[in-house]
């Protein structure tokens, strides 16, 4: 069984290009900062853009993030740019010193389903209609307990 070795960065052929052995995670996916949620309806809010095809939330460095899946209608089958000499301003600032090929994409949370949302929002807030109950004694006459017959 033959294994597939990742080209590290650092071992790059002079000359050669990143992007030819990337499989184009910058191309694949936006991402851009939210406020973090503090209620149920801001939670309720990243649900529903959740509910519409691949989306997730996560967070990094204490941000909040929307990312968005979705291939540049530009991507080539060899993952490589099929408008390169005319991509946009913000494809033409980023660079491969710092882009995703070595990333491990680990976050500080990451949910991918709005199931998995909720779930982390229902344990950090308080509850909807908390209970309250009285420290005062219960007074026996005060009790009506149901009679079985």
């Amino acid at each position: 069984m033959s294994t597939v070795v990742k080209m590290r960065k650092e071992d790059l052929p002079e000359g050669e290009v990143l992007c030819s052995y990337c499989s184009a995670k910058c191309c694949r996916y936006f991402a851009f900062p939210i406020e973090k949620p503090k209620t149920r309806e801001d939670f309720g809010h990243l649900r529903w853009y959740m509910f519409h095809g691949r989306v997730a939330v996560f967070v990094e460095d204490s941000v909040w993030y929307l990312m968005v899946y979705a291939d540049c209608k530009h991507l080539r089958t060899d993952n490589l740019c099929g408008i390169y000499e005319d991509r946009p301003h913000i494809c033409r600032s980023y660079s491969t010193d710092n882009c995703e090929y070595d990333d491990d994409a680990v976050y500080d949370k990451y949910f991918e389903t709005p199931e998995q949302l909720w779930e982390y929002a229902l344990a950090i807030l308080p509850p909807e209609n908390p209970r309250y109950f009285s420290v005062d004694p219960v007074v026996a006459s005060s009790v009506n307990l149901p009679v079985i017959g």
